[in-house]
């Protein structure tokens, strides 16, 4: 990782932390700006697929996170070139065949 973006909420106060950490640059979206947060914006909208926003957080139960958490490594990225974010992760790729009827 060589940067980060972020909102301005006060959860990322800390940022020079993280940044030292990382050894990354941080930068912040410009408020109501979302395009500038694209991946984020992107996997927000992956996680509604399974947590709608009505859905309360504090009754979410440790193996639901976990199966939405490989669900979404696990699936295919675009911006990836087709490949998921664990074989990107983990420098490993998973071949898949799939027979199509004619």
């Amino acid at each position: 990782m060589h940067t980060l973006t972020l909102d301005n909420g006060t959860e990322f106060a800390l940022h020079g932390r993280a940044a030292r950490a990382l050894s990354a640059e941080i930068y912040f979206a410009d408020p109501y700006a979302p395009w500038q947060r694209g991946s984020n914006e992107n996997t927000n909208g992956l996680i509604r697929q399974y947590l709608p926003k009505r859905r309360r957080l504090d009754d979410l139960t440790e193996s639901e996170v976990t199966r939405i958490e490989k669900r979404l490594n696990h699936r295919p990225r675009k911006c990836l070139g087709y490949r998921t974010p664990h074989e990107v992760f983990n420098g490993t790729l998973t071949t898949i065949t799939v027979a199509l009827r004619s």
